[in-house]
């Protein structure tokens, strides 16, 4: 079985005024994404356990593999 594993770190973030105040994945052309929903299998993670502030730090290591209390 082969496996890609995509992270979208930052791309929902909050609407900014450059984008007509949208989102950057609002905002963006995703035809090569959408492609890969379509023929393959998908989910969402949510790496951070209870009581870790979430950020981009902790959640990517998490990810890895990483112990988010270490």
């Amino acid at each position: 079985m082969k496996a890609l594993f995509v992270v979208l770190d930052g791309m929902a973030d909050r609407p900014v005024a450059e984008l007509g105040r949208k989102t950057p994945l609002q905002a963006a052309r995703t035809p090569n994404m959408d492609r890969l929903a379509r023929s393959g299998a998908c989910g969402i993670v949510d790496p951070v356990a209870p009581g870790i502030p979430p950020g981009s730090d902790v959640a990517n290591m998490a990810l890895l593999g990483y112990d988010p209390h270490e």
